[in-house]
């Protein structure tokens, strides 16, 4: 009898001890499960910051190579000026008008101030148009106002030095002196 109460007792130690392993055994489960929830919710935001960051490699790519020469552009304007200035000074100096060679120079800067218009529209550099237009503060700079009244008031009549886009971005604001009616700043000051 003694061996049937000892094998009633293990028996009874074998049902107790695997109710307690399959408990062990499901929290374990339950671990490794949201072991692996955290572990696939860390690959999925891995993912989404390696995405995220080729995202912003390939803009970042993109506008180099759009506008990289941004800077050498606007350094590149005051030689368009430059050359624009002499052309103006050459036409308006009485003494080289007189000259034989005086159209052939003429001719010649004419020729680099193109090639350098050419140049600058093949790379995205275009002129803003602003003459007869109402100013807008994003792309125009007020150097004076000037009073008309054959012009609505705000509207451009006078461009002092032109303004240039690079493709969308704005280069360089064109200098501009803008319409007023007459006695406004008369009627302003009292």
């Amino acid at each position: 009898m003694s061996e049937s109460k000892e094998n009633k007792n293990v028996h009874k130690d074998d049902f107790k001890s695997k109710t307690v392993d399959e408990a062990n055994d499901q929290k374990a489960e339950l671990t490794i499960e949201e072991k692996l929830k955290r572990s696939e919710e860390k690959l999925l935001r891995a993912l989404a910051d390696s995405e995220n960051q080729r995202r912003r490699f390939e803009k970042e790519i993109k506008d180099a190579f759009e506008f990289g020469g941004f800077n050498f552009a606007r350094e590149m304007l005051t030689t368009l000026d430059n050359v624009q200035r002499a052309k103006k000074s050459i036409q308006e100096d009485e003494l080289l008008k007189k000259s034989k060679e005086f159209e052939k120079f003429l001719t010649n800067v004419e020729i680099i101030e193109k090639d350098l218009i050419s140049t600058f529209e093949k790379n995205k550099i275009t002129k803003i148009h602003c003459l007869d237009k109402m100013f807008d503060p994003n792309f125009h700079q007020a150097m004076l106002e000037i009073e008309d009244d054959n012009c609505e008031p705000g509207t451009i009549i006078q461009e002092i030095q032109q303004g240039f886009m690079f493709g969308e971005r704005l280069l360089r604001p064109s200098f501009v002196g803008v319409s007023k009616k007459k006695g406004e700043k008369n009627e302003e000051n009292k």
